[in-house]
């Protein structure tokens, strides 16, 4: 079984429903990693912003982020363009993933190509 989870809540609003939606990804990932299940996590939309957040010691959801960022393929560098966060993303190591060239952008992650790897693709 392979899981691609992505992450499109905002992190912005600092509601429930937004910190529920991303617990919930990682719990998720969390889950399929340690039942020995190929999983993949991307941020995309909104959800670039994300990694800023996540890599501060002080968020409620750090140590479970912390228990699954070798799993992050990568955050949309399309996404992290229109919504400021690709400094942060720049600064915390992690991929910007380009691989879907959709014009007037950056690029994005291709669905097409998770699905036709054989995930199967969750989002949050």
């Amino acid at each position: 079984m392979k899981a691609a989870i992505v992450v499109l809540s905002d992190p912005k609003p600092g509601t429930e429903e937004a910190l529920g939606r991303l617990f919930n990804a990682l719990a998720s990932a969390y889950d399929f990693k340690h039942n020995g299940n190929e999983v993949t996590v991307l941020f995309q939309g909104t959800g670039s912003s994300w990694i800023g957040e996540l890599t501060k010691a002080d968020h409620p959801a750090h140590k479970l982020f912390e228990a699954v960022k070798d799993t992050v393929a990568g955050v949309s560098c399309g996404c992290a363009d229109v919504f400021g966060a690709h400094e942060a993303v720049v600064a915390s190591g992690f991929d910007l993933i380009t691989d879907n060239q959709v014009p007037g952008t950056t690029g994005l992650p291709s669905f097409q190509k998770l699905t036709q790897e054989g995930y199967t693709v969750l989002t949050f």
